[in-house]
């Protein structure tokens, strides 16, 4: 009889175990849903913004909120990518064991999941925040699923360069909301990472092409070849660091950020001309995990500049 009550207790005990692993493995897939690492490097744009805006510091509250916002808003809107996506996230060997196509996640409740985060992040924004910054938010979202993930990936080698729009959005959501205007330094940092984003996402592109290949999305390297995008990248670098030394004329940052702006950006060249003369995956993966580095650095340097240059 006991040993039927202990074996009762410890099958009940594993079922308890099984459950509690099962809600936190669900948990954990909703989570990369939202893809944290980009919710996170897109933070830091709009925090960059909000410190430029602000001249110094920001109101506390206005940086949570805009945080909050902001994670909402990217979070729905790599969730409703994953839904639209399921389909080539099938056949590329990156992707496929994400929580849609492996069919952890039915398509649908990753679909609402999305919606509903991005209904969230308007709210927070348009109610503590202001109108601009929600609007900015949802527009972001929307040409990123609809313009970008519904049109461009699977149609044109130049979906990366239009849309960069997308991600270029965040530091212009950061300033709107401490201003509650769009000014000239606000769309110098939408230009920075609008520029930013071809040699990334073609580095990363170079990296898995057979990939992109087999799911018939027609970027750059799989269009136009190893060459072609090598010197696109270089391009776009030289194009990139232009930029960001020219912002460094403008009042809206200091020496902190131009000697920052200065050194990161003449290894940014130094890794994308290695790349152009000598092409392989090792060099794309240098320049592709750099140019990640490259844009956080660029933009935390902001908050110091901010603060000490005024």
């Amino acid at each position: 009889m006991a040993e039927g009550a202990n074996s009762g207790a410890s099958a009940a005990n594993a079922d308890k175990v099984a459950a509690s692993s099962g809600i936190i493995a669900l948990f954990n897939d909703y989570i990369t849903l939202t893809k944290p690492p980009i919710i996170s490097l897109l933070l830091i744009t709009a925090i960059g913004g909000m410190f430029l805006a602000a001249a110094g510091i920001p109101s506390l509250q206005i940086l949570t909120l805009v945080c909050v916002g902001g994670a909402l808003g990217a979070g729905g809107a790599n969730a409703i990518n994953h839904f639209l996506d399921q389909d080539i996230d099938a056949l590329m060997s990156r992707t496929i064991k994400r929580p849609v196509p492996s069919n952890r996640i039915p398509p649908v409740a990753a679909l609402i999941f999305g919606v509903a985060l991005n209904a969230g992040a308007f709210f927070v924004l348009a109610y503590w925040v202001n109108l601009i910054s929600a609007v900015l938010t949802l527009a972001a979202t929307l040409f990123y699923v609809l313009i970008y993930t519904g049109w461009l990936k699977r149609n044109t080698p130049q979906n990366i360069v239009i849309g960069g729009a997308a991600g270029a959005i965040p530091p212009m959501v950061g300033w709107a909301a401490v201003t509650g205007s769009i000014d000239l330094p606000a769309v110098y940092l939408f230009t920075i990472i609008f520029f930013w984003t071809p040699p990334h996402f073609w580095a990363l592109s170079l990296m898995i092409q057979d990939d992109y290949k087999a799911a018939g999305v027609p970027m750059l390297p799989v269009v136009a070849g190893e060459k072609r995008t090598t010197q696109n990248i270089f391009i776009y670098s030289l194009a990139l660091v232009g930029l960001t030394l020219l912002f460094s004329f403008s009042n809206a940052v200091g020496l902190i950020y131009l000697g920052s702006a200065a050194t990161l950006g003449a290894y940014f060249i130094y890794l994308a001309w290695k790349l152009l003369q000598d092409y392989n995956v090792r060099n794309a993966k240098y320049l592709y995990l750099f140019s990640l580095l490259y844009l956080a650095l660029l933009f935390a340097v902001m908050l110091p500049d901010s603060v000490f240059h005024y």
